[in-house]
């Protein structure tokens, strides 16, 4: 049984019955997210997800982190390939009851990840140079995508012990969701199935010395992010897109 799958009673809604194709872990990951009106993300959205509001906001998030053992079931890692930097630009979205998220960027050093995301996934994928380093018992991160004035750098460091979020609240609303929404180039959308186990959380402190991610899609936040969180590792798993609507 893969790591992923040995708890499974926190999911919102039962596993899918077809068996899992991908694998992957999120290693050093700071979720930074900042409140936002749900009217300024509508029109970058599909119209028929709906964008979620948690008590009167939308919330927008910059999550940089690090792959490892990306890989189709059932082969082995492999050099150059099954790890790498990521950076996504993400937003809550649902559709007939499964919240779910709506990324607007994902960006990566791998070409073959970026080729591999956008042709098997429908997902946003560029490529970018960047890089991941611990310093201490902080993470230093930069990434520039390349032929895009999208840049993101920072550092970040874990404040508290690891803790699970409480159902019900905003920061268990924001991390424990366990499907991904995109569009093909055809407009029709899809759902993909993703599973680990409750997100091993971490309070953060960051600096974010630069961040152009959200001026591509004509979006500012004021200030430092007022949410921060980190998480150390995570095994997934992931399904095959199905189409929806």
């Amino acid at each position: 049984m893969h790591p992923a799958l040995i708890h499974t009673a926190h999911r919102p809604w039962p596993m899918p019955r077809n068996r899992w194709t991908w694998r992957q872990t999120w290693c050093d990951l700071l979720f930074a997210h900042w409140p936002i009106d749900a009217d300024r993300l509508r029109p970058l959205v599909p119209e028929a997800l709906t964008v979620q509001e948690y008590e009167g906001t939308s919330w927008i998030g910059v999550v940089p982190f690090r792959m490892e053992g990306v890989m189709r079931r059932p082969l082995p890692d492999l050099p150059w390939i099954s790890a790498f930097p990521e950076l996504n630009v993400r937003l809550y979205v649902d559709y007939e009851g499964k919240p779910g998220v709506w990324f607007l960027s994902l960006d990566a050093t791998n070409p073959l990840a970026v080729w591999a995301a956008r042709r098997f996934f429908h997902l946003p994928y560029y490529q970018a140079e960047m890089a991941l380093t611990w310093n201490g018992g902080t993470v230093e991160y930069m990434s520039s995508r390349k032929d895009s004035p999208a840049v993101y750098e920072g550092t970040y460091t874990p404040t508290s012990e690891v803790y699970q979020a409480t159902p019900g609240t905003l920061e268990h609303w924001l991390t424990e969701r366990y499907c991904l929404y995109a569009q093909a180039n055809d407009g029709l959308l899809s759902r993909t199935e993703v599973h680990h186990a409750p997100w091993p959380l971490q309070r953060a402190e960051a600096t974010i010395d630069e961040n152009t991610m959200l001026a591509p899609h004509g979006l500012t936040v004021e200030g430092p992010p007022p949410l921060l969180h980190f998480a150390r590792r995570i095994e997934v798993v992931v399904w095959s897109p199905e189409r929806i609507g």
